[in-house]
């Protein structure tokens, strides 16, 4: 007689856990921010059709890492739930937190009752209504269904750890949009330092380079009177990031005031 396979309750979930774990870790960042006008998002995604950043309503946007099979249907629900409760009672009655609460149980079912759980993370970010004072919002919704909320930025999917700890290095409140996606740039192209061989200090790998082609922003714009999400493109992303330096930019000036000129000892 062949018994039947047993594992506790505690080792499906943690199974389940770092499955997903794993699934989001291999997705490409997100970073999600609040600036002076509203929620900027920044998602290293070369892809020109396969977006992780979406409008799901009038002052509401949605990000999302992992599978994009599982994420895409969850943003085809989220848009059909608003549109459905917006159409039934009033456009004011949808809003972040209830969009974030139901994305929450959906994901917390499919965690505990589904043989496999999700690979995906979401944000869904949210602006005041226009002309009414409030903060910015953020809400991150992780596979196993744990919501929570943040007033700052947050990042989801690869490097998180580095990227965070850039963010909070480099970010500042009521940041323009130039200066806010100069951060969040800044931060999706900090290096990931690998552990070397015991004893040795290897010198810290260099950023690497991220052009707008590699990039998909949008923001939330507060001061839109009515739907706030708007999509930057390519050279409007080129247009808000500072210009590359040169080799030419970082050569000393040759030029020299009378009593500049250097010593006999090589001083100045």
């Amino acid at each position: 007689m062949t018994f039947p396979y047993y594992a506790s309750a505690e080792q499906i979930m943690r199974d389940r856990s770092d499955l997903a774990r794993k699934g989001i870790a291999r997705g490409r960042s997100v970073v999600a921010l609040t600036y002076a006008d509203g929620v900027l998002f920044v998602a290293e995604n070369p892809s020109n059709t396969l977006r992780k950043v979406s409008e799901i309503y009038d002052r509401i946007g949605f990000a999302a890492v992992g599978k994009y099979n599982e994420f895409e249907s969850l943003r085809k629900a989220g848009i059909q739930l608003a549109d459905m409760r917006g159409y039934s009672y009033d456009r004011a009655d949808v809003s972040g937190l209830s969009l974030a609460n139901a994305y929450a149980n959906t994901l917390g079912a499919v965690f505990t009752e589904q043989p496999k759980p999700y690979e995906v993370e979401l944000c869904v970010g949210e602006v005041p209504k226009y002309g009414k004072p409030g903060q910015s919002q953020l809400y991150r919704i992780s596979y196993d269904g744990s919501i929570s909320d943040e007033t700052r930025f947050l990042v989801m999917g690869g490097a998180t750890e580095a990227i965070t700890t850039a963010l909070r290095e480099t970010y500042q409140p009521d940041l323009d949009l130039a200066a806010a996606l100069a951060v969040a740039v800044a931060a999706l192209a900090t290096p990931v330092e690998h552990g070397g061989s015991p004893g040795t200090t290897a010198p810290p790998p260099p950023p690497r380079e991220l052009t707008p082609a590699d990039l998909e922003v949008a923001i939330l714009d507060r001061n839109r009177p009515r739907r706030a999400f708007r999509r930057l493109t390519a050279a409007g992303v080129a247009q808000l990031l500072p210009a590359p330096a040169t080799e030419g930019d970082s050569a000393p000036s040759t030029d020299s005031e009378p009593g500049d000129a250097p010593s006999a000892d090589g001083e100045s």
